[in-house]
């Protein structure tokens, strides 16, 4: 037998009736046992007018706990408290990944070449021997590789601390667990990385999309998002996925003014590609130091698999992170930490990342040039991406596949519908004399095609 939940009890118990402090309350209260799986909650508007709220701020806390799984709506029949918190599980990210393989040029994965990595050995000499054993307690970090990547932010960010994480994506779990709260509103670029969408959903937040233009985020979209009252806002800064956009120093001039009038948002950057952007680093934290944590990558210039990103911030935001890490791993392999300082100091390697840069620009260029020669639009002023403008995502990536080329679909990308489809297209293991061939597949399945007719029998 189903229970209603008493209207006046429920209203007593939420304390902050913001859209993500109702979702906060409501889901601690199913968490204590309190709200019994299977009742039945009020409905959107009884529980506005006990609260005092618009009936959207309800519905918005309701789609929260709709989407980590602690409730369900049944149309008109109400909503019911299920308690099963939903697994998160990287759902967008394997409608990437599903392919990846498959191809004779798989142009979906998002991976740099591999024959255009640093070369190993310089910098596995460097560790002569058995390395030796650091205690537990010992600081996360190397010395000698915090002061290599304070140098080269200089003039960009000067964080207080700084850590050493396994790779970005896990940086931005780690501050988006840290800093971000069930209910909450995180503003995301519109297209963005879809795991960012998979890490908000793990920790019950909603994505406010700003669209983006050729210089970074639009300054009025990002306006209108602020005024939803977000706690943060997720962003790369160079050579974004999927686009290539590498904010300028102009707009980043006019998004910190704009995140000036909203002193409670944190902003969390994820510098992807890191050594091998042709743009300049840019950061917000030039202007707002006390509220930007920044992320570093080396697995596009140094190699995915060494796993290692660099965070830094204010203490009052990485310092918590790092604490909290210690009641786990601690810290990321400082083996793997001294080769890395080998790579980055090491002249050879220098020269290599030099060299990957060059060749990720000549590739990129060559084929956003040969799509434009045929008529097919598409983005990519930075990085290893193309965002490649077709009539229809899911009849352009069959065409690719039938002449055997991998292409990441668009879908996935997105918060909200652009109003027009698009694939994403790696082109950094693309070589150049491929160029031509692939331009030629692309422009054949970006063109629209007329409605399938069976044959009359």
């Amino acid at each position: 037998m189903t229970m209603d939940v008493d209207l006046s009890w429920l209203a007593d118990r939420i304390e902050d009736t913001s859209a993500e402090g109702i979702a906060a309350s409501v889901n601690r209260l199913i968490r204590a046992g309190e709200l019994v799986i299977g009742s039945k909650l009020p409905t959107v508007r009884a529980l506005a007018r006990a609260i005092g709220v618009s009936p959207t701020t309800v519905s918005e806390s309701w789609r929260s706990l709709t989407r980590v799984g602690a409730i369900e709506t049944r149309g008109r029949n109400g909503s019911f408290v299920t308690g099963r918190q939903r697994r998160a599980e990287p759902g967008r990210f394997w409608r990437l990944a599903a392919a990846t393989g498959r191809f004779t040029r798989d142009l979906s994965a998002g991976v740099p070449d591999p024959d255009l990595l640093p070369p190993l050995g310089p910098a596995l000499a460097r560790v002569d021997g058995q390395p030796p054993l650091s205690g537990y307690l010992d600081t996360p970090v190397l010395p000698e590789l915090e002061r290599l990547v304070r140098e080269s932010w200089r003039g960009v960010c000067d964080p207080q601390e700084l850590t050493i994480v396994n790779g970005s994506l896990d940086g931005i779990d780690r501050a988006l667990s840290q800093l971000v709260a069930l209910g909450d509103r995180v503003i995301v670029e519109n297209p963005t990385f879809p795991p960012f969408l998979d890490l908000l959903d793990a920790v019950g937040a909603t994505p406010l999309p700003v669209p983006m233009d050729a210089e970074g985020m639009c300054p009025d979209a990002l306006r209108a998002a602020l005024a939803e009252e977000p706690t943060a806002l997720l962003m790369q800064p160079r050579a974004q996925n999927p686009t290539g956009t590498s904010t300028s120093a102009r707009r980043v001039a006019e998004l910190a003014a704009l995140l000036a009038e909203a002193p409670d948002v944190v902003v969390i950057e994820d510098d992807h590609v890191g050594d091998v952007a042709v743009a300049e680093p840019v950061s917000l934290a030039t202007a707002l130091p006390e509220r930007v944590v920044r992320i570093q990558s080396f697995s596009k210039s140094h190699g995915p698999d060494l796993r290692l990103a660099a965070l830094g911030g204010p203490s009052a935001l990485v310092g918590p992170l790092v604490a909290r890490r210690h009641l786990g791993a601690a810290w990321s392999s400082r083996l793997l930490q001294e080769i890395l300082v080998g790579m980055l100091t090491d002249p050879g390697s220098i020269a290599a990342v030099a060299r990957a840069r060059s060749v990720y620009a000549e590739r990129r260029e060559a084929l956003r040039a040969a799509l434009s020669a045929r008529g097919v639009n598409s983005i990519g002023a930075d990085g290893i991406n193309l965002w490649v403008e077709v009539e229809r995502e899911r009849e352009a990536l069959v065409v690719l596949a039938a002449q055997g080329i991998g292409a990441a679909p668009g879908a996935p990308f997105l918060v909200r519908s652009t109003g027009t489809s698009h694939l994403r297209i790696t082109t950094a293991v693309l070589p150049l004399s491929e160029v031509d061939l692939v331009a030629d597949a692309l422009a054949e399945a970006a063109r629209p095609y007329p409605p399938y007719t069976p044959a009359a029998m």
